[in-house]
């Protein structure tokens, strides 16, 4: 069976989830259109950029058949008291599950007070796997209270998904500082992290990093001087999103095409906007060997 193009990481916000951020009255939040969170300036989304029929449609346009959404990590969500996470996180979860066929879901779960029971139930349902934010990863003691978490994902056989979270920065930054440095910087020490770390406890988990891991695997040689761990995890995988040719050949020389996934991260790029297939057909049996399952499955 040949199974269609993929696009692992997409976002999209349907009427129960913008519903829910509208009713907070402190970030994250949305006041009309305008987002407002913690550590960046207010953003104005485009409500067009989250019609489900048009996203679907543009993907196929550009040749994707099946799209996988994500929560966006960096509103914060995860991070929240369990109190005021699980509400939103019920109506990302609600939401997506309205979405058409062609769009699967990454689950999320509540950080603060981590509840492997709560994972254990989502995985146990149609989601392709768990999404955690980079900024989890950020120090051996973060590390420590996930593993829990990870327990359940590794037992569940479905891969783990880490995505830049919330900006530490604040309003006076201009808008592209938080997707230039302070997710780049999540990324690379999440990266680094897992190496040091979470492949030794969980060599058979695979893990999904976003944007490259940051192009965090071109510094190996500089971690490899310092004493750092080398990139030795067969199961370590990353995603295209806000990179193009010339860092997707790069990290394909270091990594290997085999460790590579398409992903887009639309509605921020253009919708199904992928880098140039140095080896599509590679990448498309990377994402049959990790998600095989749920693709020969209607969501």
């Amino acid at each position: 069976m040949t199974l269609p193009r993929v696009d692992v990481h997409q976002h999209l916000w349907d009427p129960i989830f913008v519903d829910a951020l509208r009713c907070r009255s402190r970030p994250p939040r949305l006041n009309g259109w305008d987002l407002h969170l913690s550590g960046e300036p207010v953003y104005r989304v485009a409500p067009a950029a989250h019609d489900a029929e048009s996203r679907r449609v543009a993907n196929e346009r550009a040749g994707c058949d099946r799209a996988f959404v994500a929560l966006s990590s960096p509103l914060g969500i995860e991070d929240l008291p369990v109190a005021e996470s699980r509400p939103l996180l019920d109506a990302y979860h609600a939401g997506i599950a309205t979405l058409p066929s062609h769009f699967f879901g990454w689950a999320a779960t509540c950080v603060s007070e981590p509840d492997p029971g709560h994972v254990r139930e989502l995985l146990a349902g149609p989601w392709v796997g768990l999404q955690l934010p980079a900024t989890s990863f950020g120090s051996p003691g973060q590390y420590e209270r996930l593993r829990a978490l990870l327990d359940e994902v590794a037992w569940s056989g479905k891969p783990l998904f880490i995505h830049p979270g919330p900006a530490a920065g604040g309003s006076g930054q201009p808008g592209w500082w938080a997707p230039v440095v302070d997710y780049v910087g999540q990324m690379h020490a999440a990266y680094h992290l897992w190496l040091a770390c979470a492949a030794r406890d969980f060599p058979d988990l695979p893990v999904v990093f976003a944007m490259l891991a940051g192009l965090a695997p071109l510094h190996s040689e500089r971690a490899s001087a310092r004493g750092g761990p080398a990139p030795s995890s067969a199961q370590l995988h990353v995603e295209t999103s806000s990179y193009g040719p010339r860092a997707v050949a790069a990290i394909t020389e270091a990594i290997g095409a085999d460790r590579i996934l398409a992903g887009s991260d639309a509605p921020y790029a253009a919708a199904a906007t992928l880098p140039a297939p140095l080896d599509a057909a590679a990448w498309q049996i990377n994402a049959d060997r990790l998600f095989g399952h749920a693709l020969r499955q209607e969501n």
